[in-house]
Parts: structure tokens; C-alpha cells; sequence
């Protein structure tokens, strides 16, 4: 058993061992389900000589799977690829919730992308987030964290990045997601989350992007194709994979400026949608109607944008509650010059 350990937290590999490595980070967490044993979490490393090393993780969220079925065919690319460097997999980082198909984990309830507080852990999700912060993230020159909607939202594929006051990180973290390759790059500005591993990462001064793949609660074929090819760009940028890229078509660049910009259900009903992800907003323009279908006395209610914006992502439910997203605005930034 490999000495890696934090936080009672130990891994069945040695992420300094050559080769190609498959084990467990061990999430010992007594409970009725395991009370003496621990909850696999899964680990891959592939490992060829010196060179740069890159994190690559999926389900965060336990009901997002473009993200962790691209994660599984890069694995099974590189088990005969030829690299220099080390490559790190985790397709189910939150692995009790991806066993779930739940957002959150069983264990504990806890949101693992909202965890990395930076605070000493005090549960199952946040000592998974302290151990992937502090224990990998030092070994790491970049760092890729895949997404999607799961099945309460359907995202426009982007990529996100941080803004810091280090400009070379910044910098770094463009070149990332130009690499990606998707046309489309959702800046975390001040209203971003900063219990995200990209805060995580940013703290950490390590270059880093994540990415939103669709969503709805299943792995869309198309989409999973852009992030398995995303990964491999990404692998190339940094050294691990030989070859040039292909020069990146110009990104379009959104950023959340005003929370109350996004649709929120107004009440409990049925919202009949009428606009999607990918498409632009307009101030009054119609977003849907919100039904009563348990109240078929009471009068429909029509919802209307109320700022022009991009839609980033659509609700992906038909009952929905009061303070639900139903569409998530950004704004359009100017294009990004290119060094």
C-alpha cells in the first residue's frame, strides 16, 4: 500500500510508480453501508519518465457522465499511447454520488464542488476535496475538472476559466482552454463559487480549466467526442503527447455580470420552455409559461427575459419549484486577443 495519505486518507497505488496504475483513494467513513471497510474512490495514473503532470477529473457531480465516459477513453487510449510525463484520472471524484447518479453525495449530502474551502475537512465530501487540493494538486502543472448539467440542467459546451490578479496564471489558463478547443469560454469572474476546485487551483497558482458538456442526465455521444478530443489537445499543449494543434477557432467569451440577469420559477408549477441553451436572450423576450397543472383554475403565467444576454444553460425539468434556475444569462464579453 502506497504511503499517499491526508486526512486518513490513503491511496492502494504509488502515483511515483512508472507504468500504467489503476487503485483506490481510500474514503474511510464509517457508516451502515461500510462501517470497517472504506468507499472506493478511483484512481488512474499513468506515468513515462519526467515530464509535466495533468489531473484530469469527472464527477464531481455523481449525475454528470460526458465528463467521466471521456475520462474512460482517454484512459483507454493511454494504456498503449505513446507520452512522456504523467497523466492522473479520477472519472468518479465524488464516487458515492456517481454510484447514486446523485448530485450530492449519499454519505453525507455534501456538494464535493463546493467543498474546497480551504478549511480543515469535517466529512466524507470535504476530505475528498482536502485531499485532492492538498495532496494532488502540489504534483500537478494543470488541471482539467469536466462537467455538464446533470439531470437538472443542460449546458451550451464551454469551457470555464478563472480571472486572478496573477497574469500569467491567467495566461495559462487561456492557453489551457484554447487548447480544448470548444468555441466558447465562460469567465468565473467575481460571482463565481470560490469552493470550486478552479478556486482551489487558483489559490494554488496551477493552471487549470473546467468544462460543461451538455447535461440532461446522460452522456450525449457528440459531446463526449468533443471532450475526449479536448483532453488529448489539452495533453498535447502540455508536452505529454507529441504533435502540434490545430489553431483554435476564435472563442466567444461570457461572463455572469448580474445574478438577477438569469430566470428563476417565480412558483411551484409545470414550465413549458421555450428557449434552449446556445441561443441569445433578449430583454422581454418570452422564456416560457409557467402551468398549474394541480390548479388548472389558476391563469398560466408567461416569463419574459429581463436583460439581454446569452443563454449558458436551460432548466432541464418540467415540475419545477419556486427559486429554481430555468435559464442561467450571461453577458458577452469582448473577443480575446490571441498572443
Amino acid at each position: 500500500m502506497a504511503a499517499t495519505a491526508h486526512n486518513s486518507l490513503k491511496t492502494t497505488l504509488d502515483l511515483d510508480a512508472e507504468g500504467c496504475h489503476a487503485g483506490d483513494v481510500m474514503l474511510k467513513w464509517s457508516d451502515n453501508s461500510n462501517p470497517l471497510g472504506y468507499h472506493p474512490v478511483p484512481l488512474l495514473s499513468f506515468r513515462n519518465g519526467a515530464g509535466p503532470t495533468v489531473l484530469v477529473v469527472g464527477g464531481s457531480h455523481g449525475d454528470e457522465f460526458e465528463g467521466p465516459a471521456a475520462i474512460m477513453r482517454l484512459a483507454a487510449f493511454l494504456r498503449t499511447a505513446a507520452f512522456t510525463g504523467q497523466v492522473i484520472l479520477m472519472p468518479a471524484l465524488n464516487a458515492p454520488a456517481v454510484a447514486a447518479s446523485s448530485r450530492v453525495s449519499p454519505l453525507d449530502g455534501g456538494n464535493l464542488n463546493r467543498a474546497f474551502t480551504g478549511e480543515p475537512a469535517a466529512g466524507p465530501t470535504a476530505m475528498l476535496a482536502e485531499f485532492t487540493e492538498q495532496v494532488l494538486l502540489p504534483r500537478c502543472d494543470a488541471v482539467i475538472d469536466l462537467h455538464s448539467g446533470g439531470k437538472a440542467s443542460v449546458f451550451a459546451p464551454c469551457v470555464l476559466t478563472s480571472e486572478t490578479p496573477d497574469i500569467e496564471l491567467d495566461q495559462g489558463n487561456a492557453a489551457l482552454a484554447r487548447a480544448f478547443g470548444l468555441p466558447l469560454n465562460w469567465m468565473l469572474g467575481a460571482h463565481n463559487d470560490p469552493r470550486s476546485l478552479n478556486a482551489a487551483a487558483a489559490r494554488a497558482g496551477i493552471p487549470m480549466i473546467a468544462a460543461e458538456l451538455g447535461g440532461g442526465g446522460g452522456a450525449d455521444p457528440a459531446i463526449t467526442a468533443l471532450a475526449e478530443a479536448g483532453l488529448r489537445n489539452c495533453l498535447i499543449h502540455m508536452g505529454i503527447f507529441p504533435g502540434t494543434l490545430e489553431p483554435a477557432e476564435e472563442m466567444r467569451q461570457v461572463r455572469i455580470t448580474a445574478p438577477l440577469h438569469s430566470l428563476y420559477a417565480p412558483a411551484d408549477g409545470l414550465f413549458d420552455r421555450q428557449t434552449q441553451a446556445g441561443q441569445e436572450a433578449e430583454a422581454g423576450q418570452p422564456a416560457g409559461t409557467l402551468h398549474f397543472p394541480l390548479e388548472p383554475e389558476r391563469p398560466a403565467l408567461p416569463l419574459t427575459f429581463s436583460a439581454d444576454g446569452f443563454i449558458l444553460a436551460h432548466g432541464n425539468r418540467g415540475i419545477v419549484r419556486r427559486g429554481e434556475l430555468l435559464a442561467l444569462v450571461a453577458q458577452n464579453l469582448p473577443a480575446p486577443s490571441t498572443p
